[in-house]
C-alpha cells in the first residue's frame, strides 16, 4: 500500500508530458507554455512536503495522507476540466500540494515500524517507485495518447487518487502512536527543522539524497535531447530505452534488498556511488570524443549510440541502491521527527532537481557533454558528502 501511495507524486510529475503540444493547442496557449505546468507542480511539491511533515508528526500518518489523497483527486479532476493554461497551473499547484503527502508519509511510516536492515529492505521498494516511476511515466503517457486525449490522462490519475482514498478509508492502519506525536506550534516547527538540519546524519545523507534528485532531473531533461534529437531516435524506440533504464534501476534495488543484512548499508552506498561515478566519467569521456566528430548535419555519429547507452546504464542503475540507503541514513536519528525529516529531505531533492533542470536549459545544445558534465558533478558531490556521514549503529549501518 505504501508503494501505491508514494507513486502518486512521481506518476503525476510527467505522465502528461507527451501530450503538452496538443494540450497547448486545445487550451489556446503559446507553444512551450505548457512547461510552466511542470514548474507549478515542482513548486507545489516543495511547499507541500515541508508542510506535511510536521502535520504528520502531530496528527499521525493516516489522516494527513487521507486528506492528501482526497485533495489530489480533486486537483486532478480540476486539471482534466481546465479551460485554459492559467487554470491548469493553479490546479497543478493544488494537486501537488496534496500529492506531497504521498511522498513524505510513507517514508515516515516505515521509520515508525522498522529500523536498520529491515528499514533498508523496505525503503528499497519505496525508493525504486519514487525513482523509476518518473522515468516510466512519459512512456505510459505516450502509449495512452494513441487511444485517448490528454484530458483522459488526468481523469485516470484522478481515479488513481480515488483508489488510494478508498484504501486509506478501509484498510490502512495508523502507524504513529499517540504518545509519540509532536506539538505543532510555529516556533516548535522551526526549532524542529533547525534541529534536523544540525544533525550530521541528516545533512550528509540528505545532500546525497538531494544530489540524487539533481541526477534524476538531469537525466529526465538531457536524455530526450540526446537520444531523440542528436541520434534521431523515434519516440517509440526512445520509450523502449526508457524501459531498459527502468529495468536496470529496479534490478539494482532488488539486489540491494537481497544483500541488506549480509552487507552493511554504508558499504552498499559507497559501492553504488563508486560505480555511478565511474560510469559518469566514462560517459563524459565518450561525450567529449563523440562531440569532436559530428556528422555534416551536426548529429552525433551512430557509432557512439550504444557505447553512450552502456555508460549511462552503468551511471544510472546504481541509483536504485543509493536512494534507499541514503534515506535510511537520513531517518536514522529522527525517530521522533521522521515525518519532518522525510519532508525536508524531499523538499531538498526537488529543489536540487529544479535547479538542475533550470541550469541545464542554459547549456549549449548539440552534444552530450553538458549532460555528462552535470552527472559527473552530481556524483562527485554525492560521494563527497557520503564520506562525511557519521558511523551509524550496527543495526542501521
Amino acid at each position: 500500500m505504501l508503494g501505491i501511495f508514494t507513486a502518486v507524486g512521481p506518476v503525476s510529475t510527467d505522465i502528461y508530458l507527451p501530450a503538452l503540444p496538443e494540450m497547448e493547442r486545445q487550451l489556446h496557449a503559446a507553444p512551450g507554455s505548457g512547461s510552466i505546468t511542470m514548474a507549478a507542480w515542482v513548486i507545489g511539491l516543495a511547499i507541500g512536503q515541508i508542510s506535511i511533515g510536521p502535520i504528520s508528526d502531530r496528527f499521525g500518518r493516516r489522516m494527513p495522507l487521507l486528506i492528501g489523497m482526497i485533495g489530489y483527486t480533486i486537483g486532478e479532476v480540476g486539471c482534466a476540466l481546465a479551460p485554459n493554461m492559467t487554470v491548469m497551473c493553479i490546479w497543478r499547484v493544488f494537486s501537488a500540494l496534496m500529492a506531497s503527502a504521498g511522498l513524505v508519509v510513507p517514508n515516515a511510516c516505515l521509520r515508525d515500524l522498522t529500523e536498520g536492515d529491515t528499514a533498508s529492505k523496505l525503503m528499497s521498494r519505496l525508493i525504486v517507485v519514487q525513482g523509476v516511476v518518473p522515468i516510466l511515466a512519459p512512456m505510459l503517457g505516450g502509449f495512452a495518447l494513441k487511444f485517448v486525449d490528454w484530458r483522459s490522462i488526468f481523469w485516470a490519475t484522478a481515479l488513481y487518487g480515488a483508489v488510494c482514498t478508498v484504501m486509506l478509508l478501509t484498510v490502512f492502519p495508523e502507524t504513529l502512536a499517540k504518545q509519540d506525536r509532536r506539538d505543532m506550534m510555529p516556533l516548535s516547527i522551526i526549532e524542529r527543522y533547525i534541529y534536523i538540519l544540525r544533525t550530521r546524519s541528516f545533512i550528509t545523507n540528505g545532500l546525497v539524497w538531494s544530489f540524487l534528485g539533481f541526477v534524476t532531473f538531469t537525466y529526465l531533461t538531457g536524455a530526450p535531447a540526446l537520444f531523440e534529437e542528436r541520434f534521431g531516435m523515434s519516440p517509440f524506440h526512445y520509450g523502449m530505452l526508457f524501459g531498459l533504464f527502468a529495468v536496470c534501476m529496479i534490478g539494482a534495488s532488488a539486489i540491494n534488498g537481497l544483500v541488506v543484512g549480509k552487507v552493511s548499508t554504508s558499504h552498499m552506498l559507497f559501492s553504488a556511488l563508486g560505480i555511478s561515478l565511474t560510469g559518469s566519467v566514462l560517459f563524459l569521456a565518450l561525450a567529449v570524443i563523440s562531440a569532436v566528430d559530428l556528422t555534416s548535419g551536426g548529429q552525433l555519429r551512430s557509432f557512439f549510440l550504444w557505447p553512450l547507452i552502456i555508460a549511462l546504464i552503468i551511471t544510472m542503475a546504481p541509483t536504485g541502491i543509493i536512494g534507499p540507503n541514503s534515506m535510511v541514513g537520513i531517518l536514522s536519528e529522527q525517530s521522533e521527527r521522521a515525518g519532518s525529516a522525510s519532508a525536508l529531505a524531499g523538499t531538498m531533492q526537488y529543489l536540487f532537481g529544479a535547479v538542475a533542470s533550470a541550469l541545464f536549459g542554459l547549456m549549449p545544445a548539440g552534444t552530450a557533454v553538458p549532460f555528462a558534465g552535470f552527472l559527473v558533478f552530481a556524483f562527485c558531490a554525492a560521494t563527497f558528502f557520503a564520506l562525511l556521514r557519521p558511523k551509524l549503529p550496527p543495526s542501521a549501518s
